[in-house]
């Protein structure tokens, strides 16, 4: 496995966010972009290296699938039941360890895109990575 470029001794690891339209939504882009600027280390010793760009890999740009097919973890973070980061990752053949904020008790319209909720959602995910 490849190291992350953060030198945190971790895999290569890319987050990729729905952010959907949705309070949720939101609360998915805020998650992801505080993880990869964090450059969190789980239990586990996987690094959140950085945040991949869902619209491009969304308009078949190659170089960003292959990047994504070549990281060691992909992470899919979604805001609702539709699913659309995990199903788009999955339509281009890329695995993903996908989390659903509605999975992890956060309701679609009535979920504030605040602090507490990027911490608590932080801190689910990087509990079960």
């Amino acid at each position: 496995m490849s190291k992350c470029s953060c030198s945190c001794g971790g895999v290569s690891s890319v987050v990729y966010a729905c952010s959907g339209a949705s309070d949720v939504g939101e609360l998915t882009d805020k998650v992801a972009r505080r993880m990869a600027k964090a450059v969190a280390k789980s239990d586990s010793g996987t690094c959140i290296a950085g945040m991949g760009c869902l619209a491009g890999i969304g308009v078949d740009l190659k170089g960003m699938i292959e990047s994504a097919k070549s990281a060691d973890q992909i992470i899919a973070i979604d805001g609702c039941s539709v699913s659309c980061a995990k199903k788009l990752l999955e339509s281009k053949g890329i695995k993903t360890k996908s989390f659903n904020l509605k999975d992890l008790g956060f309701e679609k319209g009535k979920t504030p895109c605040n602090n507490d909720n990027i911490e608590k959602t932080m801190k689910l995910i990087m509990e079960k990575l």
